[in-house]
């Protein structure tokens, strides 16, 4: 039998190592007409069959001999030369074939070369006949078949290395990912230092934490920090925004609920703190959770267990809890509107987070990190501040922190066209220190005695004769009707979210269809 044009297609085409490796064996049983073979390569030190054919194929794929072992293909491996061998040599490593029924009478086995000397691996073909004379040994049939072997050895050493060069490609790709998709805290002032000196930490522990910081700072990256430096940080870290969904959801979403519990229940469902037993879950804005869920969290703390919404049963849970506000809690517990109990139970740990101006220092380490991760994700080079720019950036206070530089950052990457940002090319509130802002940026909200943020009429001294939810009252409606009972904008110009808003006109029985 002689090699067609397919046959040499075949073994110069694929790309695939295991086909080719199949594709290798099979032409060589098939031109020595015998039906068991194998393909070893040389593996971390040891010689590892990765493809075998015939009876008893399976027994042997996957094993691994050493160096030091006796064995045929080992003696090929090492001397680099092709060899015929009878199964009765000392050469034979004959263990493999302990418990097969029909035994190796003649061996013929080939070196894989690379780069016509360097050997990485074997393929022999076996006779099992009872004679052991079905193997073609005519000198020029074996240099036809040893010329076979070489064109399927350096395909088979090229996909090898390409099949390597993908998976190192998947791997780096999926590094790049993962660092485009990290979110890193960036900086090197003494108050940002101080923050991750205490985030270290306050990770060796397991007591609750609970930042202070004013909106745009951070926060949830600081926990998520202080979880990555725990003992839990292999375990879920799980996140929820109290404020952003209304009291009955909220609850529903912590503490899971049974089925019947409302309408539309049709199941049982797990909650955040069920989901993330063994880990830690942050609770943002706490201070805008609802009084009646605050003294069923304080449950959670004081006790470790959970009863999900419309169930009996309590259930044991092990989590952390961080949280973070930007409201003065101290104030809300002498005001009534948080539990004394409940904040004196989170605030284990404080960490109080510094606004960007009180570390201006790091705004140019903080620009050029949104710079160069924007560009990353735009697949560009990353642009650059010349010094009049970034000495405006320093300069300006920026009321909403981190996020509204971090959204400064993406109109520079859309908006500006060259590689330089100059300070024509920033806000005229940031080029021009004092002047507006030309929209309201979402991701900011002014300090809290800024002029944007002062109450436009005098406070009259008849708040004073009303009761807490009579001004509350006064001061929900008085915001509706100003803003023709926009509640998106009213909730705005209170500074909180609408969902919060939304809640309290609830909470106070306010509605349209009653006015």
């Amino acid at each position: 039998m002689s090699l067609s044009i397919n046959d040499y297609k075949a073994l110069s085409q694929e790309l695939d190592p295991e086909k080719l490796q199949m594709t290798i064996l099979t032409l060589l049983l098939q031109l020595q007409n015998v039906e068991r073979g194998s393909l070893w390569l040389k593996k971390d030190g040891m010689y590892e069959c990765v493809e075998a054919l015939g009876n008893k194929s399976d027994t042997v794929k996957g094993v691994r001999l050493s160096p030091q072992e006796q064995s045929i293909v080992g003696w090929v491996i090492e001397n680099g030369k092709m060899t015929i061998a009878e199964a009765g040599e000392n050469r034979h490593h004959s263990v493999i074939e302990e418990n097969f029924k029909i035994k190796s009478r003649l061996i013929l086995c080939f070196p894989l070369l690379v780069k016509g000397h360097d050997v990485y691996g074997a393929v022999q073909v076996i006779d099992t006949s009872a004679s052991g004379d079905r193997l073609n040994l005519d000198p020029g049939y074996l240099t036809m078949l040893q010329d076979m072997v070489d064109i399927g050895a350096i395909t088979l050493s090229n996909s090898l290395e390409f099949q390597r060069q993908q998976r190192k490609y998947a791997q780096l790709s999926l590094t790049l990912s993962s660092i485009r998709g990290k979110k890193s805290i960036v900086g090197k002032s003494p108050s940002i230092n101080k923050a991750l000196k205490l985030v270290r930490n306050y990770g060796a522990t397991n007591y609750p934490v609970l930042l202070y910081g004013e909106s745009g700072t951070g926060k949830e990256l600081f926990a998520e920090e202080i979880h990555v430096q725990s003992s839990r940080a292999n375990r879920p870290f799980l996140t929820q925004n109290c404020s952003a969904i209304p009291e009955n959801l909220l609850e529903s979403e912590l503490f899971g609920y049974v089925k019947g519990a409302f309408t539309g229940a049709n199941s049982n469902k797990s909650g955040l703190f069920e989901a993330a037993d063994g880990g830690t879950v942050f609770l943002d804005e706490i201070g805008d959770m609802d009084i009646n869920l605050q003294a069923k969290l304080l449950r959670v703390l004081q006790e470790n267990e959970i009863k999900p919404l419309g169930g009996t049963a309590t259930k044991k849970i092990d989590v952390r809890i961080i949280s973070a506000t930007n409201r003065n809690l101290e104030e809300d517990v002498r005001s009534g509107r948080f539990r004394e109990d409940l904040y004196y139970r989170l605030n284990v740990l404080p960490l109080k987070l510094p606004a960007l101006r009180e570390r201006n220092d790091d705004i140019p380490l903080l620009t050029d990190y949104f710079l160069t991760r924007e560009a990353s994700h735009s697949h560009m080079l990353p642009k650059r501040m010349d010094e009049t720019s970034m000495t405006a950036m320093q300069n300006y206070p920026w009321p909403g922190n981190i996020r509204e530089l971090e959204n400064t950052v993406k109109q520079f990457q859309a908006m500006v066209p060259g590689d330089t940002i100059r300070i024509t090319d920033l806000p005229p509130h940031i080029a021009t220190p004092g002047s507006a802002p030309k929209a309201e940026d979402p991701g900011r909200r002014p300090p809290l005695n800024s002029p944007e943020q002062q109450p436009q009429a005098p406070i009259t001294s008849g708040l004073t004769d009303l009761t807490w939810q009579e001004m509350e009252h006064t001061y929900v409606m008085g915001l509706l009707e100003k803003f023709r009972w926009n509640i998106s904008r009213a909730a705005k110009a209170a500074g909180v979210n609408r969902s919060t808003f939304d809640s309290r006109m609830k909470k106070l029985g306010i509605s349209k269809s009653q006015v």
